[in-house]
């Protein structure tokens, strides 16, 4: 497999590849913004930076964050209860 190239662009079936997921995550993953991309026609077209994006330290980081706030606000929902 090659590398990610951050200026090339990519489809979602390339996009799949790199990132080792199945077709519903991609769709997930596009429809809730996760991944940027451009429609063209009815495909989606992903620049390679944001695959590398996606995948870097800083995005895991960012993603316990985020997890770590909506759990304490769940919890504090909860014990409302």
């Amino acid at each position: 497999m090659k590398d990610i190239n951050p200026n090339e662009v990519y489809t979602t079936e390339e996009a799949r590849n790199f990132l080792k997921v199945s077709e519903s995550t991609i769709k997930r993953l596009l429809k809730n913004g996760i991944i940027r991309a451009n429609k063209v026609g009815v495909q989606y077209r992903i620049l390679g930076a944001e695959l590398l994006r996606l995948v870097s330290p800083k995005a895991e980081k960012k993603a316990t964050i985020l997890y770590r706030r909506i759990k304490t606000k769940a919890k504090k929902k909860i014990e409302k209860w």
